[in-house]
């Protein structure tokens, strides 16, 4: 019997298996997550010497600030320094403006921002991986407080000695067994004024009283039935997202607005009865700004993100995202794409809204040099709050009013404590009321170390500058992409340090990481602020 052949079988299929094992792959910092946050963290780590993999579980780096924000959450911009500065700088400097002196000077284009980051990524050799999202479970390993690798959804192992999870959704920090919270707090938990459920908030309100309820008292599609908690309750809700519109004004560059894929106009009934009783009660007709909050950014383009009563919010939609599995993660995904594509069709198309703003929404189209592969709609979902790390430290409602200065900050914010409304609820006297907005002024405040370190018990080679340690007031502010960014160079720089002194992250020496960001120009303090 000639056994050769078996042989060489058995051979080929040995071969064939150490070939379809799945790659195994070593840095010094893995970073999990392309947002912007997470580009300036792997950014970071390379200017500072690391090895560093960015892994992204979709297809484009930035996030939301290459995902269709292109209108800048600044505050006072001349508190945001370091890369992120640069950033915007470069990218100003692609429209020929050399100052950021003015608000104007900071808006850019998605795709404009999005290769910024890929040449300030493929200079700096970070090897960057797309379609990596973590294995939904077990997905993380460890050994006693230490990550010692991550594993994809397609087997491949990514070893690091510190990890950095920039994702809006925190599924790193989860699966490590980091604490955390989704939702409200209460008034009462951290003695915030802002807290829990917000019974008087005017803006982005129904300015007069309109039915929860159609004539045969059935409840308005996206109207929840109730009750309202009292006020300062919390909960577990989460504030609304949306997707941010990049529309043309351009007839060369616009599209027509093309009736979605499941379309049903009977869904924005309440929408088309609030403005077809918007002459009566405002003594004019809407326009575009009455229900969208348009601002202009080059090239004839505008950032079109919610504005009033009834907008591009898919109010009460999110609560269950931060937690969700991947694939109801996909069907919420899904469903805010078709309600903000139904919304815009409605307003541009049905007969129920008043002609002039018919006309003047038609004036408006997707940007044909945007998002040429998800057919011109924005690739991100704007998912402004998931799941918030407790960690070693929480800043607070009072940590941007009264007690704004820290002796271990990274950067600084100040933009407005800015919550999104979290739910349309009927009310018992039969009217409809929005409810959740935060919007108060804050002056800048300084953001300490600490928020991005997990409790020591728990993990010490992880930083978590997205899903930060933040009571729901206090993420509102802190929330905002240039902070995140800001986070980020401070992440990278952090977890350098700890690795070379092979230390947990909880023991990088604060002086040394401050010193660190201040000879990239980062701005730590109050008494700083940019010049140009």
């Amino acid at each position: 019997m000639n056994r050769l052949p078996i042989v060489l079988s058995i051979h080929a299929l040995l071969i064939s298996a150490l070939v379809a094992q799945p790659a195994r792959h070593q840095a010094d910092v893995v970073v999990y997550g392309g947002t912007a946050s997470g580009v300036m963290a792997a950014y970071s780590a390379a200017q500072d010497g690391m090895h560093v993999i960015l892994l992204e579980p979709g297809k484009h780096l930035g996030g939301m600030v290459t995902g269709g924000l292109s209108a800048t959450d600044l505050g006072h911009f001349q508190i945001i320094g370091g890369y992120t500065r640069g950033f915007y700088m470069e990218a100003a400097s692609h429209y020929g403006v050399h100052e950021l002196t003015t608000q104007d000077a900071w808006l850019s284009e998605p795709h404009v921002d999005e290769a910024i980051f890929c040449a300030w990524l493929n200079s700096s050799h970070v090897q960057v991986f797309f379609q990596q999202r973590l294995r939904e479970r077990n997905g993380v390993m460890k050994r006693e407080k230490k990550i010692t690798q991550i594993t994809t959804e397609d087997g491949q192992a990514w070893h690091a000695k510190v990890f950095v999870d920039c994702s809006y959704e925190g599924d790193l920090m989860a699966q490590a067994g980091v604490s955390y919270v989704v939702g409200r707090e209460s008034t009462n938990a951290f003695q915030e004024n802002l807290a829990g459920v917000r019974t008087d908030t005017p803006k982005h309100q129904f300015q007069w009283l309109t039915p929860a309820y159609d004539t045969s008292h059935h409840l308005w599609p996206y109207v929840d039935s109730g009750p309202l908690e009292p006020e300062g309750t919390g909960d577990k809700k989460v504030q609304s997202y949306n997707l941010r519109l990049i529309l043309t004004n351009d007839p060369a560059n616009k599209l027509p607005w093309a009736k979605p894929e499941g379309y049903n106009p009977a869904n924005f009934t309440l929408l088309g009865y609030y403005l077809s009783h918007f002459q009566e009660h405002a003594g004019r007709a809407p326009k575009v700004q009455d229900i969208m909050n348009p601002v202009l950014i080059p090239n004839h383009k505008a950032d079109f993100n919610n504005n009033g009563a009834f907008s591009t919010d898919y109010i009460g939609k999110s609560w269950t995202y931060p937690d969700a599995s991947y694939a109801e993660r996909q069907r919420i995904w899904k469903e805010h794409l078709l309600y903000v594509q139904s919304f815009v069709y409605f307003i541009a198309t049905d007969p129920q809204v008043p002609a002039s703003l018919r006309a003047e929404m038609n004036t408006w189209g997707l940007s044909k040099d945007e998002f040429a592969d998800t057919d011109q709609w924005p690739n991100q979902l704007y998912i402004r709050e998931g799941r918030r790390m407790m960690g070693e430290y929480v800043i607070k409602q009072s940590d941007l009013q009264t007690e704004r200065t820290k002796p271990d900050s990274i950067g600084m914010g100040s933009f407005n404590s800015d919550s999104h409304n979290i739910q349309r609820v009927a009310m018992p006297d039969g009217t409809v009321r929005n409810e959740g907005d935060v919007q108060v002024p804050v002056e800048p405040y300084e953001i300490p170390f600490r928020t991005i370190l997990p409790k020591r018990d728990q993990v010490e080679n992880l930083l978590v500058p997205v899903c930060l340690s933040a009571s729901h007031v206090a993420y509102s502010s802190v929330r905002m992409e240039p902070q995140y960014m800001i986070i980020g160079q401070a992440a990278g720089s952090a977890a350098a340090i700890a690795i070379r002194a092979n230390e947990p992250v909880q023991n990088v020496d604060v002086p040394q990481l401050q010193e660190k960001l201040r000879q990239h120009k980062a701005i730590l303090h109050l008494d700083q602020q940019a010049s140009r």
